[in-house]
């Protein structure tokens, strides 16, 4: 378990399907993204998180407020390895319900993920790739500090040619010199 001022990166509980649910099933939360998912395959992405979290020992945590408990979504880290050229990588992502948005939780998540993977993984760097129109997210990277590599974009291989959301962005972050 993971923890900041006011968040706890956890492993996943029953309860939280439920609420993560209805965050996969929010247009506004899935629209950078192909669809919305239906509960099945919610939960099916909440049995994959979970799998590699125990195959790797990181992936995508549900994250809770520390105050309440309350589940608001994920952060981490997980394995990138599609077709693309900077695969194998570590990549970072968040997705938070919309009433969590615009309070800072995903950066600060976010950021915790990043100092785990450089300094208890003792990773060299890790990536992130979003739909070139996801603003919110790309604003998030770039308070991370992570830097957009345009020679680098991409059309995402899961997506048919001409799909609004093909055009991806790669952003890049290296491990810290003293970390």
């Amino acid at each position: 378990m993971l923890t900041t001022p006011r968040l706890r990166l956890r492993p996943w509980q029953p309860s939280d399907l439920e609420p993560f649910a209805q965050l996969n099933a929010d247009p506004e939360v899935r629209r950078y993204f192909p669809n919305c998912l239906t509960r099945e395959e919610s939960d099916a992405s909440v049995a994959r998180f979970n799998e590699h979290i125990d195959q790797h020992g990181f992936g995508f945590w549900a994250v809770e407020l520390r105050d309440t408990g309350e589940f608001i979504g994920f952060t981490g880290l997980d394995t990138l390895d599609f077709d693309v050229p900077f695969a194998p990588a570590v990549e970072i992502g968040w997705r938070l319900g919309r009433q969590f948005w615009g309070q800072g939780y995903a950066t600060e998540g976010a950021r915790e993920a990043l100092r785990y993977g450089f300094e208890e993984l003792n990773l060299d760097e890790i990536v992130s790739i979003t739909a070139v129109e996801n603003r919110r997210s790309r604003a998030v990277m770039e308070r991370l500090g992570m830097a957009h590599c345009p020679e680098e974009d991409f059309d995402h291989p899961a997506l048919p040619a001409g799909h609004p959301l093909q055009r991806h962005v790669l952003y890049r972050c290296q491990r810290p010199s003293s970390a």
